[in-house]
């Protein structure tokens, strides 16, 4: 389904849930995993997704996917880590950085309202 090249898996952690978040080869993943280890308090967004705005911009290259799926990981702007636990269209543009490889549980795990994420890399 994912036509680009896994760069690296990393985990992602939220209530005691951990799921494999493989990230694509490009800049912004690769800035994003300098980053690593994160513990971030990600808000909630239109019932669809979490985000965190970083305090310092990371590499883009934006473009409108037009569908946005559940487990999609991608910055916004040029400092918006968004992890979207639904599918649905969108007329946003985006950077692609990665994906959840299985959703099973995500949006449960994310729960209603803000939630903390760890993201680390995998031992």
């Amino acid at each position: 389904m994912q036509k680009e090249k896994i760069f690296e898996t990393i985990l992602v952690s939220v209530h005691q849930q951990t799921f494999k978040l493989n990230l694509f080869e490009n800049e912004t993943t690769k800035a994003f995993i300098e980053k690593l280890p994160l513990i971030l308090e990600m808000n909630e967004l239109g019932g669809n997704e979490k985000y965190f705005h970083f305090s310092t911009n990371l590499p883009t290259h934006s473009f409108n996917p037009k569908m946005i799926h559940s487990g999609n990981v991608m910055l916004w702007g040029s400092n918006s880590l968004v992890l979207f636990y639904k599918t649905f269209s969108t007329s946003y543009a985006y950077t692609k950085m990665g994906y959840i490889e299985d959703t099973t549980h995500l949006e449960e795990a994310l729960g209603k309202g803000n939630v903390v994420v760890t993201f680390e890399k995998a031992l």
